[in-house]
């Protein structure tokens, strides 16, 4: 599959989807994609800026939701214009798609959502590239009747129906809790579609700490080597230069002082990985 220009696949180079949780400002998001831009260029990969303009499925009514439709999506196109990096937002409504799709390089829909039929079919027609999230409720092997409504509605509209890709992000284990199952990554390829794992919500405690939702962030490395010894096509790393008083999933986010060598620990992994034959991966 092609993304953005750049060859992707569960046998191809890893590439990344990171930035804030929510576009806390202008400032900030400029912030976190100038130093992801350099990041990119320095190792060579595939980087996608992630913000979202409207955290619409917040557990407290009174929490942080972003700037909304029309300011996110005008820093959304300064980030794209000032550092170069393409850019990756969320939709909670079919309304909302059209829109989102002049300025967003690629979309995302909500883990929540995922089987909200009306929505997938809207974002497919979109004809932009969507990264489609499993819902924390789902079975990996239920993702095979989303990804078939996403190319049914693209296909339908005379659009591209090699697009979508499928991400995991942990599943509900008990109140509070999720966990990963990492054969859900492979059954997910199987549908022949990319797999993303998304490594900071799979660390997330939803509604953990009463009004907000908790994390264990300690976590993040452990889970992301895990994914990429599957083999995987992207990885999903929400980032803020200060977690710890993020307006939004803090507790999960990784420090984006200590992304980047991570990132390029994950990267050495990602390569011996591929290496493999697939019996063994």
């Amino acid at each position: 599959m092609q993304l953005l220009g750049h060859p992707i696949g569960n046998d191809r180079r890893l590439f990344l989807i990171a930035g804030p949780c929510v576009l806390e400002s202008e400032r900030l998001a400029l912030e976190v994609a100038e130093a992801l831009a350099a990041m990119a260029e320095r190792l060579g990969i595939l980087v996608i800026f992630k913000a979202s303009f409207d955290k619409a499925n917040r557990t407290s009514g009174a929490s942080f939701r972003g700037p909304g439709l029309e300011e996110g999506l005008g820093i959304l196109a300064r980030v794209r214009a000032e550092t170069g990096l393409p850019v990756l937002t969320d939709v909670h409504e079919t309304w909302q798609v059209a829109p989102v799709a002049q300025v967003a390089d690629v979309l995302q829909t909500p883990a929540l959502l995922a089987r909200q039929t009306d929505l997938i079919a809207a974002v497919a027609r979109s004809g932009r590239p969507v990264n489609i999230k499993k819902g924390q409720f789902m079975a990996p092997g239920d993702m095979g009747q989303v990804l078939d409504k996403a190319m049914r509605a693209a296909t339908e509209a005379g659009l591209d129906a090699d697009r979508f890709l499928l991400c995991e992000r942990g599943s509900s284990f008990g109140y509070n809790n999720l966990v990963n199952d990492m054969r859900g990554l492979a059954i997910m390829a199987d549908t022949g579609a990319p797999v993303v794992f998304d490594a900071t919500h799979s660390v997330q405690l939803p509604g953990g700490q009463g009004d907000r939702s908790g994390g264990e962030r300690r976590f993040v490395p452990l889970l992301s080597r895990a994914a990429i010894a599957c083999g995987i096509a992207g990885l999903f790393l929400e980032t803020h230069p200060d977690p710890d008083n993020a307006l939004s999933d803090g507790p999960n986010s990784w420090p984006l002082a200590q992304l980047e060598p991570l990132v390029e620990r994950l990267l050495a992994l990602d390569a011996l990985v591929k290496q493999a034959p697939d019996s063994e991966r």
